[in-house]
């Protein structure tokens, strides 16, 4: 069966992303937009409009033109939602790149993407000049911070303003190019169009009959990277599309993030598990007055029950989860959280306005029903036009009826709310039953001395794979008190059958377990 959003349809403006983000920035133009989270320094709405027409006109007047590529490879500061907007406002597509990678990975994403310019800090310039000249094709290369060797950002925000605005086709210009995580696979280029990007912001204004929605009152946070789909919609885009203010942070640091918290009086949290989990454990939390949150959203992972329900009493507020991929602009699914106990903890909540969902059988791709799980299929006006030079992994994840494979296992309940079990990928065939990773790490993360863990497949000769927990222990804790914690509360195939202590467990920038590295070792060791 279909299961169709609870919300009713929206309507998607056929406009540029910029003018839909920057739609209060005349009215609310002497309102703060951005705080710089180390200096203090604001920009204003009024500020933040201009300097995107300016960039955009410098970007023009170097030849840049409709459907030029401009790459971003840069933690998170007040001047990148100016330079995407720039890039967007004159017609380019931005293809934004992990400041963590090597000079050979930037390299090889800016081949891929076609760039011609390419935007870095001093920190990132030797990389960023030798994946240039590894990649060819890039032009010029521009700081945000002035460093020697490239043309600073100041100049392109010193140009005159853009004379002409292109004209697009929403639904086929893309304006986003970021890359698939490459956590199950080579890393992809996601063709994602102005229209992709207005509805999703849309469809979570949608929301507001059962969430709570943002507005120019809020205050938000930037503490997940604006190169990740998820900083860049739901935090950079959507806040300025409704006027909040959004404090930028470069990297996390748990007593800063907090500080920043307390002092700027932040309202709603976009987060992600990993520090979710030091909100509801590290005993410093409890040095900062945080009275002002009012909800937390978690994404990028599946957040369990018992570290949703830690979290929200710890700090008095309400904590919900969402779903989406880079494939879907991202968000698809999101938990009401207008008052506590609206959503259950465990779920994912409804799909979105204009957002159609299907769980179904992976062997016989048969469409289920309530309570029976399969792989999670998704239509709506946010899923991507494809990947970009990849025609047969576009034809593998995207079929002709518009349906996204997500390749993640759920199943919906009654009430049309979503459950993410696992990545299909990933699950665990122990004598041929099944076993989710993600629900055995929820269960450990509620003991008290596990800090953090990841269960991946381990070969075994006899069960062909059995569950091993990678774990990182607060105090004494033995192999056996592991196991036994689990085999107490879970069927006899999921219980955990070997354990290794760790220092930290593998993750993405984004917050996701990379499980594969774990798995590679484990395929290493046979």
């Amino acid at each position: 069966m279909i299961f169709r959003s609870p919300y009713p349809d929206v309507t998607i403006p056929e406009t540029m992303v910029t003018t839909h983000v920057l739609r209060s920035a005349e009215e609310l133009t002497g309102k703060t937009a951005l705080v710089d989270g180390t200096t203090g320094a604001t920009t204003s709405y009024g500020e933040l409009a201009g300097s995107i027409r300016r960039v955009a006109g410098g970007l023009a007047a170097r030849g840049f033109a409709k459907g030029d590529v401009l790459g971003i490879y840069s933690p998170n500061t007040v001047e990148y939602p100016i330079a995407f907007h720039g890039a967007a406002l004159a017609g380019g597509v931005v293809t934004t790149v992990n400041p963590h990678y090597t000079a050979a990975e930037l390299a090889s994403q800016l081949r891929d993407a076609g760039a011609r310019f390419l935007i870095t800090a001093s920190a990132f310039m030797e990389k960023a000049r030798e994946a240039a000249e590894e990649a060819g094709g890039i032009e010029e290369i521009f700081s945000f911070d002035d460093a020697p060797g490239a043309t600073p950002f100041s100049a392109l925000k010193d140009s005159s303003e853009l004379a002409e605005v292109p004209e697009i086709e929403s639904d086929k210009d893309l304006v986003a190019l970021p890359y698939s995580s490459g956590t199950t696979g080579g890393s992809k280029g996601v063709m994602l169009t102005h229209r992709n990007l207005v509805a999703n912001m849309v469809q979570l204004d949608g929301m507001h009959s059962l969430s709570r929605g943002l507005t120019e009152e809020d205050t938000v946070i930037a503490i997940l990277p604006f190169f990740h789909i998820y900083g860049l919609l739901v935090i950079m885009n959507w806040a300025l599309s409704n006027g909040a203010r959004i404090v930028v942070m470069s990297r996390f640091e748990l007593e800063t993030f907090l500080g920043a918290l307390q002092d700027y009086g932040v309202t709603y949290l976009h987060l992600v598990p990993p520090i979710l989990l030091a909100l509801a454990k590290h005993p410093v939390v409890d040095q900062y007055d945080l009275s002002s949150l009012d909800a937390i959203n978690s994404g990028a992972a599946p957040l369990g029950e018992g570290l949703a329900s830690a979290v929200e009493e710890r700090l008095d507020c309400i904590v919900g989860q969402g779903y989406g991929l880079t494939e879907t602009s991202p968000v698809t699914h999101h938990g009401p959280n207008q008052v506590r106990g609206q959503c259950p903890h465990a779920s994912i909540g409804p799909s979105l306005p204009n957002t159609e969902t299907q769980i179904v059988d992976v062997d016989s791709g048969t469409a289920l029903g309530p309570g029976e799980r399969g792989e999670v299929w998704i239509r709506g006006p946010q899923v991507m036009r494809g990947y970009l030079n990849r025609p047969d992994a576009t034809a593998e994840t995207l079929d002709e009826d518009g349906w996204l494979h997500t390749g993640d296992i759920g199943y919906a309940d009654e009430n049309g709310y979503f459950y993410i079990v696992d990545r299909l990928k990933e699950l665990i065939k122990y004598k041929g039953f099944q076993v989710a990773p993600a629900e055995l790490e929820a269960l450990l993360l509620t003991h008290p001395q596990i800090k953090d863990v990841a269960v991946v497949r381990s070969p075994d000769p006899d069960a062909g794979e059995v569950p091993k927990a990678f774990v990182v222990a607060d105090g004494a804790l033995s192999a056996e008190d592991v196991m036994s914690f689990v085999a107490a509360v879970v069927a006899p195939h999921k219980k955990i059958r070997r354990v290794e202590f760790v220092d930290e467990v593998p993750k993405s920038p984004a917050g996701k377990i990379l499980r594969r590295v774990l798995v590679e070792r484990e395929q290493g060791r046979v």
